[in-house]
């Protein structure tokens, strides 16, 4: 299970990589789940990373369909691998599938997408996520992402494992890689691989002072080891 990483700038981009993050994200924290970076920012995140990991970017969960088009294709432009895009106030999935199209057709051939569910979709007036799986198959998506719309309840507090379980089981039906979010904790990822999550992500857990505050290489390489399956230990041999 890979371990994906949130993070606002070039210096918490390489604590991340000094952890063994999988892969490096870009988001703004202050604005939202899936708050949009400046382009700047993602170019020195990219700077940073090198070759060395893959980038994602996420581009928001609101405003029009250009502004999503734009933003995947200037984040595309700079080298992201990935773009998330969320659906905050997009209640009918003939909006989800007109926003999913927009971000298809600005990140181009090269860069992939993930589109993000809520748990609480409820509160974020979006689709919930069983529908969101149908529309990212339906544009041609490479993953989906659930996670939390508002962060004071992590996801497990929201849905109990067995619907998170058939949630990432319709996605892998799908041919989509699932990923799961949302203010996971180091605990919650034996849970997660355990119902096949191909992906975690993580901001707070990573973090000194929240998810406001600043990544920790030290925490990273924590969590990095804990979304590792356990080594299996050689049963002694028989005298």
């Amino acid at each position: 299970m890979q371990l994906l990483v949130s993070v606002a700038g070039p210096r918490e981009a390489r604590a991340a990589l000094a952890g063994g993050a999988d892969i490096i994200d870009a988001k703004d924290p202050r604005t939202g789940a899936l708050g949009a970076v400046r382009p700047q920012v993602l170019r020195a995140v990219r700077s940073a990373v090198g070759d060395s990991r893959p980038v994602s970017a996420a581009l928001g969960d609101a405003g029009p369909c250009a502004l999503v088009e734009r933003r995947a294709r200037t984040a595309g432009s700079i080298g992201a691998t990935f773009v998330k895009v969320g659906f905050l106030g997009v209640g009918t999935g003939a909006l989800a599938r007109r926003r999913a199209a927009a971000a298809r057709c600005g990140a181009g051939e090269l860069t992939r997408l993930v589109l993000v569910a809520y748990a609480d979709w409820w509160r974020a007036d979006s689709l919930d996520p069983g529908a969101l799986v149908a529309v990212a198959a339906d544009a041609g998506a490479a993953g989906v992402l659930l996670d939390t719309a508002v962060k004071t309840a992590g996801l497990f507090e929201l849905l109990d494992r067995g619907t998170v379980g058939d949630w990432i089981a319709a996605a892998h039906a799908a041919s989509l890689s699932a990923g799961l979010a949302g203010s996971l904790q180091g605990t919650d990822f034996a849970v997660a691989r355990a119902l096949g999550a191909d992906l975690v992500g993580v901001r707070g857990a990573a973090c000194i002072g929240g998810r406001t505050g600043r990544v920790s290489a030290t925490q990273v390489a924590v969590l990095s080891a804990l979304a590792r399956p356990a080594p299996r230990v050689a049963a002694p041999a028989l005298v």
